[in-house]
């Protein structure tokens, strides 16, 4: 079977930071456990669930009218309890099993086959919920693109049906030691391609297919927003600070240069806001800024020093606001929360800039790669993944389209969705 053994060659090796959270003393049971990675890849797999829930749903929430916050808390919830049963099903098994190229096999359905006992560093099964927890947030960024909109049911099967056929064919190629990405060596510690470019362009086609919004307003509440931008930032701690599967030095640094580049990029936003774009810092843009540092920071974690952090952050803080604000108002497309030009822009930045990020002169990994072919590899993976993700998602929101409709009907995007989706209301007199 598959287990966190393919991933040793990957990943670098971390030194013990396992006591910041809580020791148990001795090794596992099983043979080839070591108790500190297990309680550190403990908390970081409850770091990357905080993430979604309630992180990305207030995050999101705070962003859209307040007739629509609670369609948006419910799509991230409903998300994190079907891609649950989804993974346990066939989701894993195709990211994790077989030894093909492109995409694993049905082999583990249901975790039959699964080594329940076995392991390296962590256990089979925490490895298991670890990777469970990428699983559920990836679609659930994408709800960002066509919130107040979207057909909750339309909504459902979409996310369902892009998670097998795009999610877990490219987590196959790119995290599995048979994939094909793996094997050309790119680099993506935590999601730069998995999550961020599959999410974020995904939204782009998604948004652009659904049709903006009739009537869009301004945030109804950027206190739940800044709640949710906190969560999330402490959150990626877990997110790339627990993707080299152990608990060590490695893992303190990829944790302090994702708190550098957010901090970086959210300066970087908020500078541009204030000198330039509106005379004023938004509390938006800061906002916004720190999630765009963290998606770009993500794939090279596990390469980059804090001055490839700083690099980094800026040029995501600037080239995101690009996306986001200019780009987007001037071809019209409503990307509702900036999925893509904040997600699929710093998720493509930085991928691309890991194979900068990771040289000496940087305070980088050094010499473990040369650079040129470095660079090729990570443009390719980038390429690849883009072209993938633009063209079955558009089919399966086609499909979706004719059978069951994605768009809600023009009375019930001027009510809110939550209640004429949930029959509730978030705010009552």
């Amino acid at each position: 079977m598959p287990s966190n053994s393919r991933f040793s060659s990957r990943f670098p090796c971390f030194a013990a930071i396992a006591a910041c959270f809580f020791c148990l003393g001795g090794n596992l049971h099983a043979e080839g456990i070591d108790s500190g990675d297990t309680a550190w890849i403990s908390a970081a797999t409850a770091l990357v669930l905080f993430m979604t829930l309630p992180g990305l749903a207030l995050f999101y929430g705070g962003l859209v009218r307040g007739s629509n916050v609670l369609s948006v808390l419910m799509h991230c919830f409903a998300i994190a309890c079907v891609m649950t049963l989804v993974w346990v099903v066939a989701g894993y098994s195709l990211a994790f099993s077989g030894d093909g190229k492109y995409i694993g096999n049905l082999d583990q359905m249901f975790l039959r086959n699964f080594d329940w006992s076995g392991g390296d560093g962590i256990p089979n099964i925490l490895f298991f919920m670890f990777q469970m927890t990428f699983f559920i947030i990836t679609p659930a960024l994408i709800i960002g693109t066509f919130v107040e909109r979207i057909k909750f049911s339309a909504m459902m099967v979409f996310v369902t049906l892009w998670s097998l056929l795009v999610y877990a064919p490219v987590c196959h190629m790119v995290w599995d030691s048979d994939g094909w990405l793996f094997q050309r060596g790119a680099i993506d510690l935590a999601g730069g391609i998995v999550v961020h470019i599959t999410a974020g362009f995904a939204a782009l086609i998604a948004c652009i297919m659904v049709g903006p919004r009739k009537d869009a307003k301004p945030p109804h509440n950027l206190v739940l927003t800044l709640i949710g931008t906190c969560m999330l930032w402490v959150g990626w701690f877990g997110f790339n600070g627990g993707s080299g599967l152990a608990a060590n030095a490695a893992a303190a640094m990829s944790i302090t240069v994702t708190h550098i580049s957010a901090a970086t990029a959210a300066c970087t936003w908020a500078a541009i806001e204030w000198l330039g774009h509106t005379r004023k810092p938004s509390v938006l843009g800061i906002a916004t800024g720190s999630i765009a540092g963290l998606a770009a920071i993500t794939p090279a974690a596990g390469v980059a020093g804090p001055m490839g952090a700083i690099l980094i952050g800026f040029l995501s803080g600037a080239v995101c606001f690009w996306f986001s604000v200019k780009l987007k108002n001037k071809f019209g497309y409503d990307d509702s929360l900036d999925v893509f030009g904040v997600h699929g822009v710093g998720g493509l930045l930085g991928t691309i800039m890991a194979a900068v990020v990771g040289l000496k002169a940087l305070g980088g990994v050094g010499d473990e790669f040369e650079f040129a072919a470095q660079l090729g590899t990570q443009v390719i993976a980038s390429a690849f993944t883009i072209v993938f993700t633009l063209v079955v998602t558009f089919v399966i929101l086609k499909l979706v389209d004719v059978t069951i409709g994605l768009r809600v009907d023009e009375n019930a995007e001027v009510v809110g969705l939550d209640q004429a989706s949930h029959g509730e209301n978030a705010y009552n007199d």
